[in-house]
C-alpha cells in the first residue's frame, strides 16, 4: 500500500517542471507572435491592394462612359465655390448606386449629411488607424459628420492649378480637368493614378504662398512648412466628398511617408501642406505637397493608370517618384521601378 502512495505522488509535475513547461510556451508564443502579425500584416495589405485596384477599375469604367477621367473638382471661376470629389464621381462605377442616387450634385456637399458621413469600404484600408467619422464643427448643424478616406487621385508634383489663367500641374487630373488616357503621354504604365494617404492627417492650409507662378518644387521639408499657414490639426483626408487637394489627392512633392515636421503649442505634426484651397478664390494659386502615406511598414500601395497595384518603398529616388507623377513630363523611368 505504501509503495502504491509512493508511485502516485511521483506522477505529478513539481513546481519546477511547472514553471519550466510555461517557460517553454512562453518562449514559443514570443517566436510564433512576430509570424502572426507579419500574417496580418500581409492579409491587410492585400486588401488594401485589392481595394485600390476595384477604385482603379471604376476609374476605367467612368472613363468608358465619358471619355475622360473625374475632374478634380469642378470649381466656378466668377466666384469661390465647393466641388464634389473625383472618387465621389465614381461611386456608379463601385456598386454604390444607391448612395449616388441621394447625391443632389447642383448643391454643394455641405448641405449633405445624409450622404457626407456615409462610410465607403472601398475608400478605407484595413490598416488605417482612425476609420471613424469626423463631426462638422457648423454650430448650425451638429448631427452634420464627414468620413475619411485613404485612396485619392494623383494631382501632381507641386504646382496645382491658376484660377487666373488656367494654367494646371502635372497631374493625372486637376481643377476642372478633361484628361483622359489621351493626356497620358507618359504612358499608363508610367504614372500614378491613386496611392494611399492617413487619415485625419494635419495640414496647413491658405497662407497664400507661394502666390507667384514658377516657384520651383521645394527639394526640402522644411521649405514647405516655412510657407506656413493656418495650421489643421486632424482634418486632412477626412471628407471623401470633397475634392480639395488635401481631402481627396496628393502629390508627388517628396516620397512616400516623408515626414514634414511642424511645431505646434510644443506638441510636433507630420503635416500636409495646401498655399491656397481651390475654390477658396479666384485670384491664388494652389502649390500643395500632400504626402502619400500609409501605416503598412516600409511604403505605400499605390495604382499606376493602366490598372495595376504596386508597392513603393519610402526609399524610392525621388526623381522617379516626380516622373511617376506626371502625365506628359516624357521621362524615362527605369524598368526596375
Amino acid at each position: 500500500m505504501k509503495l502504491a502512495q509512493v508511485s502516485r505522488r511521483r506522477s505529478g509535475f513539481t513546481l519546477v517542471e511547472l514553471l519550466v513547461v510555461i517557460a517553454i510556451i512562453g518562449i514559443l508564443v514570443g517566436l510564433l507572435l512576430p509570424a502572426v502579425q507579419a500574417a496580418r500584416e500581409a492579409a491587410r495589405r492585400m486588401s488594401c491592394s485589392n481595394n485600390l485596384k476595384q477604385v482603379s477599375l471604376a476609374m476605367h469604367n467612368y472613363h468608358v462612359a465619358f471619355n475622360q477621367f473625374p475632374s478634380g473638382g469642378l470649381y466656378r471661376t466668377d466666384q469661390p465655390s465647393d466641388s464634389w470629389s473625383f472618387q465621389a464621381r465614381l461611386l456608379p462605377y463601385l456598386e454604390q448606386s444607391g448612395l449616388t442616387d441621394l447625391i443632389d450634385w447642383t448643391v454643394p456637399y455641405g448641405t449633405q449629411g445624409e450622404v457626407a458621413g456615409v462610410r465607403v469600404p472601398t475608400y478605407l484600408c484595413p490598416s488605417e488607424v482612425n476609420d471613424q467619422s469626423r463631426p462638422s464643427p457648423k454650430p448650425t448643424d451638429p448631427d452634420f459628420a464627414y468620413y475619411p478616406m485613404n485612396y485619392v487621385v494623383n494631382m501632381g508634383e507641386w504646382f496645382i492649378y491658376d484660377p487666373v489663367s488656367k494654367r494646371s500641374g502635372t497631374g493625372l487630373v486637376y481643377p476642372n480637368s478633361k484628361t483622359g488616357f489621351r493626356d497620358v503621354l507618359d504612358g499608363t504604365s508610367n504614372t500614378l493614378a491613386l496611392a494611399e494617404v492617413k487619415a485625419f492627417n494635419p495640414y496647413l492650409r491658405d497662407g497664400l504662398t507661394p502666390s507667384a507662378l514658377g516657384e520651383a518644387t521645394p527639394t526640402l521639408p522644411q521649405a514647405v512648412v516655412a510657407y506656413g499657414g493656418n495650421f489643421k490639426m486632424n482634418s486632412g483626408h477626412t471628407e471623401w466628398i470633397d475634392s480639395r487637394i488635401h481631402q481627396s489627392g496628393f502629390t508627388t512633392t517628396f516620397g512616400p511617408n516623408t515626414k514634414l515636421l511642424y511645431n505646434s503649442a510644443g506638441a510636433e505634426y507630420d503635416v500636409d501642406f495646401n498655399s491656397s484651397r481651390e475654390g477658396k478664390t479666384i485670384t491664388e494659386p494652389t502649390y500643395a505637397a500632400v504626402t502619400a502615406r500609409s501605416y503598412h511598414p516600409g511604403g505605400v500601395p499605390a495604382s499606376l493608370v493602366d490598372g495595376s497595384v504596386q508597392f513603393f518603398t519610402d526609399s524610392i529616388d525621388l526623381t522617379i517618384w516626380h516622373a511617376l507623377g506626371t502625365r506628359g513630363g516624357h521621362e524615362v523611368i527605369p524598368s526596375d521601378q
